[in-house]
């Protein structure tokens, strides 16, 4: 049913060095009205300026700014906009959109270095959040007990953030999009208040004097129908889908299993060893240090002496069964990799900071005299010059497609000068880096990428952070689904998750039965990745197969629905649905769905309630309305909304439920 909105500003000024109060008011009709939004303004000398939207009388969502605009700062309407203003400082909020269904406002202020505006937005109780970055510890959901100290909000290391897309809902049907030419700092107090503020201060750019900070404030019934608006109006949606043979088959890397100990016997045996097990290969990743040097983009001939011959063996003998190759790449030289670093730094196509340094740090230069820099894609020849090496490597390997690593802002050197609009510094590096991947040949929608700034129209897999082997949030199996639900609320709908059971790193651990739970918990999300292979936590001498056979089994079961995946995924394209939403996606009226985080959909038809916790063999699930049929025993239906108490999960078994409704 779509609701007509009557939108009304309403400015409050209070003059304090007065005494008194002056109102200033105005009203825009659309039409007869059953439901009324409502934006009204409360200035309090050196206090700041106060934003409440309301929904008839309910307010839905306070903005509490940090502007002393003097003891006189008098409202000025201009059309649709209102303009607060005093000791030289302006804040402007516009109505730009008055639909029956949709209200926007704009929230402008032009500012110079040395000021910064801090605008927070009050978290009320029983109001859940969404969107936001990627986080490595604490990825919980819905977000609004994370915990951030004047963090910049640029793709970094620094908790695994390589997903920062300045977009936050709440659960009322309001969002704030903030503009990415603002200089972008975030702060929260769990549970109590999220501030944006904005500052001319590193690592942006710094050489201009003025900058604009800007954000919108979507309205719409609920926060499905916001969501969907902001992918419309800011987010974008992507343009195609990525390859669907990713989708049907497992891929397998050799990354976490092997780490960098490869080389053609390695790589063959693996490919023998999968097959003999019983599985399908979408595609085999050859990852880490198959290259002479970091950089090179040159094949190890000690590793590999005959690339192209292993990758033709791997596709056409019968033994190994594997339909494409790839291979991983990041976009760093070390120090010493020649000739080209020595090639890549005369011409100039390394980034720079503002001393004209070109030396930084990633993890394969771990040693203190170990250096490397980072390839600068804001400059089209360099960019070019990467894509054209990129270009012989695939020819010369006849690779199929590359999986591409880092891409994030930080590891490029301290102030980096950067190609471009300078309001876009240092973001414009990531965002470019991957539409340099997209824009050119030889690359196409096999690709794999894993950092991400503004690059939501694009047709390819992101991947989700690397994942550790534990059990809790942090960074472990929980974090599989809180993840996948961050990501495709903030316009990534093609998920592709880390490595099955996480990736082993020292401290943590790849158990049996953290192994299988993440599988099943990978099951109904678009790919399915291996690199620890199923049958290693089974005994060596075949007495007890059990893991290699549900592993099977799960492959099956996601082959299955396939279909249901593709679907999905053309529903992103072309309405910008989330591949796997959060379950409140159904209702999104229903506070108990607002509230979960540890359940999610396929498409709007089917739920997904993974077992997250160490040896639990029981779990509370949650149905929102409808009719759902459960997976495991299809006899059996359940109408909801409906608690499933101590639903029974052994290891065996993965709850899902199909929305026949």
């Amino acid at each position: 049913m779509r609701i007509v909105l009557l939108v009304s500003l309403f400015l409050v000024v209070k003059l304090i060095a007065a005494c008194e109060y002056r109102i200033f008011s105005s009203s825009l009709e659309t039409s007869t009205a059953s439901s009324v939004v409502t934006a009204s303004f409360d200035y309090q000398y050196k206090n700041g300026l106060t934003i409440s939207i309301k929904r008839g009388e309910n307010v839905i969502q306070t903005i509490m700014t940090a502007d002393n605009l003097g003891s006189s700062a008098d409202p000025v309407e201009t059309g649709k906009s209102v303009q607060f203003s005093g000791l030289g400082r302006a804040v402007a909020i516009s109505l730009e959109v008055d639909d029956s269904d949709y209200t926007e406002f704009k929230v402008t202020r032009e500012m110079q270095k040395g000021e910064y505006a801090r605008d927070c937005l009050m978290f009320e109780s029983g109001v859940h959040w969404y969107g936001g970055p990627q986080m490595k510890t604490s990825q919980y959901w819905p977000i609004e007990s994370q915990n951030f100290t004047n963090e910049a909000y640029v793709t970094k290391e620094k908790e695994s953030m390589a997903v920062t897309e300045r977009y936050w809902l709440n659960s009322k049907g309001v969002y704030i999009y903030v503009k990415p030419e603002a200089p972008l700092f975030i702060s929260q107090v769990p549970n109590q208040v999220l501030c944006l503020t904005a500052k001319k201060e590193s690592p942006y750019n710094t050489d201009s004097r003025f900058f604009v900070f800007e954000y919108v404030i979507g309205v719409a019934k609920d926060p499905k129908e916001a969501h969907l608006k902001a992918v419309k109006n800011h987010l974008g949606l992507p343009t195609g889908i990525p390859d669907q043979t990713m989708v049907q088959y497992p891929i397998w890397s050799t990354w976490a299993k092997y780490l960098r100990d490869i080389n053609e016997d390695v790589v063959k045996e693996f490919a023998k060893t999968i097959k003999e097990k019983g599985f399908d290969n979408s595609q085999l990743e050859i990852d880490d240090l198959w290259e002479v040097c970091y950089g090179s983009l040159r094949i190890d001939k000690n590793k590999f002496n005959n690339m192209a011959s292993l990758v033709n063996t791997l596709k056409t003998d019968a033994t190994y069964g594997v339909k494409r190759v790839t291979l991983w790449i990041h976009p760093f030289i070390n120090v010493g990799c020649e000739p080209e670093y020595s090639y890549a730094k005369k011409m100039g196509y390394f980034v720079q900071n503002s001393t004209g340094g070109i030396l930084t740090k990633w993890w394969n230069t771990p040693k203190s005299d170990d250096w490397a820099s980072y390839i600068d894609f804001t400059k089209p020849a360099a960019a070019n010059w990467f894509i054209e090496r990129l270009t012989a490597l695939k020819e010369e390997g006849t690779f199929d497609s590359f999986k591409f690593d880092a891409g994030e802002t930080s590891w490029a050197p301290a102030n980096p000068i950067l190609q471009g609009d300078k309001s876009l510094h240092p973001g414009k590096l990531t965002t470019d880096y991957i539409n340099t991947l997209l824009t050119r040949p030889p690359l196409n929608n096999i690709v794999e990428v894993r950092s991400v700034q503004g690059n939501q129209k694009m047709d390819i897999f992101v991947r989700m952070i690397d994942k550790d082997s534990f059990w809790d949030y942090r960074n472990g199996l929980p974090t599989l689904v809180t993840t996948l639900l961050q990501m495709n609320m903030n316009g990534y709908p093609f998920v592709l998750p880390d490595m099955i059971g996480g990736n082993g790193y020292p401290g943590s651990e790849v158990t049996k039965t953290l192994f299988i739970r993440w599988m099943q918990a990978n099951i109904f999300m678009p790919a399915m990745q291996y690199s620890f292979p199923p049958w290693d936590y089974d005994p060596s001498d075949g007495s007890d197969t059990e893991t290699n056979t549900l592993a099977v089994a799960a492959n099956a079961l996601h082959y299955q629905y396939a279909e249901d995946i593709k679907t999905a995924m053309e529903k992103a394209v072309s309405d910008g649905y989330p591949v796997n939403p959060p379950i409140w996606w159904i209702d999104p009226t229903d506070q108990m769905a607002l509230a979960c985080g540890d359940q999610f959909l396929l498409g709007e038809k089917i739920l997904v309630a993974p077992v997250l916790e160490k040896d639990a063999t029981t779990r509370n699930i949650y149905l929102p309305k409808g009719t759902w049929q459960d997976g495991n025993t299809p006899a059996k239906s359940y109408t909801g909304p409906r608690n499933l108490t101590a639903y029974a999960a052994p290891l065996n078994v993965l709850p899902y439920f199909i929305k026949t409704d």
